[in-house]
């Protein structure tokens, strides 16, 4: 019967046994009179005298008595470490888990024969009438050497016979027939697999290569065959012989099923480990503080640079972009309404990033960029009344081909109408004739 308290917690009640064992005066302290009582109740007695606590502070049992309390991180270091040392002790139990024998009956078994192949006669070959008559013939003699226990006699009318009509699968099955009388269960077994492919309704042939996978100790392949040649052509002898084979190769049916079903959870708890692993692993990485760095993107607490994109506190520039405080020559810093939020959850994408300081080193490679949507898109909200100084793709503000051309056309002039004559200035009179 399982004991009612976990594994874990009788390993740790042993270890405090263990401890009382060698430090009983320990007992004595208020906070184990519990266990004192428990120990008197059965005749037992405690030794008089105080327990001093070790110096550096340490309780025997974990953690610190005095002003040195363990530490949160201690106790999941501590933590991490047990989990460790328990998925070794699956890993090292499942690997060295050993595999369950099979008892099976190998009365009857033999060495496997390793002649050369017998020949298989020319499948391509069409015989003529006379062939397959001779052929016919050379069976017939095959068959009373047979029936008077001359095997290889047998064999060798049978060979002749396969030469001459080598596309009849019977000649290979009767053939192995005699190859199993002489326990030469390998011949019998590739004269059978030639006539299975010649007919693969071939009950005889079944039927031996059965026997010769029985004789080696094969026995599911054996069982397989002789099934299906008692379904072609029922014959009591195949029957026999399949009643033979049948315990033996449930047990390995069994033997396999429970094997695939042990690799199976073996597969599943090594999945399990390899997912508490990575938790393990994000869990660290979230308490290091997300993306490399202090706390965010590379640099010290955010973007390149001391705090932020490059520069003193933010993007390059005195606390913003490069210039002045903001962008080049925009004296103002960041546009009205400006959602830093958006800008800062963008620049996250590493291909925005890395397009944002590309821009900010020489703010005339935006030009490399006005087919890229989803960095251009960003750039035209950055400067919703266009580039500061002008636009860098064409040389000059006012360019009809500035990616932001689009953003000012309202505020283009149109050629076609007229433009308002200057007001001259009033004639003064300045008093001299």
């Amino acid at each position: 019967m399982a004991a009612p308290i976990q594994h874990e917690d009788l390993l740790k009640l042993k270890s405090f046994i263990d401890f009382v064992n060698t430090n009983p005066t320990i007992l004595n302290m208020p906070q184990l009179q519990f266990v004192k009582d428990f120990v008197e109740k059965f005749g037992g007695k405690v030794p008089e005298g105080d327990y001093k606590m070790p110096e550096t502070g340490k309780c025997p049992f974990g953690g610190d008595t005095g002003a040195n309390k363990s530490k949160p991180a201690d106790s999941s270091a501590s933590a991490d470490a047990a989990d460790d040392a328990s998925d070794k002790s699956e890993e090292d139990s499942s690997a060295s888990e050993p595999e369950s024998d099979i008892e099976l009956d190998m009365e009857g078994v033999i060495e496997a024969d390793n002649d050369e192949a017998q020949p298989m006669g020319d499948s391509s070959k069409s015989p003529t009438d006379e062939e397959m008559d001779q052929a016919g013939d050379l069976r017939s003699q095959a068959a009373a050497a047979y029936s008077e226990q001359k095997f290889d006699e047998a064999i060798s009318f049978y060979t002749k016979a396969i030469e001459l009509n080598p596309g009849n699968a019977l000649y290979h099955a009767k053939r192995g027939q005699a190859f199993l009388k002489l326990k030469k269960p390998n011949a019998c077994i590739r004269d059978c697999n030639k006539a299975l492919e010649l007919n693969c309704d071939s009950a005889a042939a079944h039927k031996f290569r059965g026997r010769a996978h029985r004789l080696l100790g094969q026995f599911e392949e054996a069982a397989k065959d002789l099934r299906q040649a008692c379904k072609l052509d029922f014959d009591e002898e195949a029957d026999e012989w399949l009643r033979e084979v049948t315990p033996n190769a449930q047990k390995i049916e069994k033997h396999r099923i429970k094997q695939e079903r042990k690799q199976a959870e073996r597969k599943i708890k090594d999945r399990q480990r390899a997912q508490r692993k990575a938790r393990k692993e994000q869990a660290k990485q979230s308490a290091a503080g997300g993306f490399p760095g202090a706390g965010g993107f590379p640099g010290a607490g955010g973007f390149p640079g001391a705090g932020g994109f490059p520069g003193a506190g933010g993007f390059p520039g005195a606390g913003g972009f490069p210039g002045a405080g903001g962008f080049p020559g925009a004296g103002g810093g960041m546009p009205a309404g400006f959602d830093m939020g958006d800008l800062m959850s963008k620049m996250k994408d590493p291909e925005v990033a890395a397009a944002m300081q590309d821009i900010l080193g020489n703010p005339a490679n935006i030009s490399k960029y006005v087919t890229n949507p989803k960095i251009f898109n960003l750039i035209k909200n950055f400067f919703p009344g266009g580039f500061p100084g002008g636009d860098p793709t064409a040389g000059g503000a006012n360019s009809d081909d500035s990616p932001f051309s689009g953003e000012s056309e309202g505020k283009s002039t149109n050629s076609s109408e007229p433009k308002a004559k200057k007001e001259s200035s009033d004639f003064v009179d300045d008093g001299l004739d």
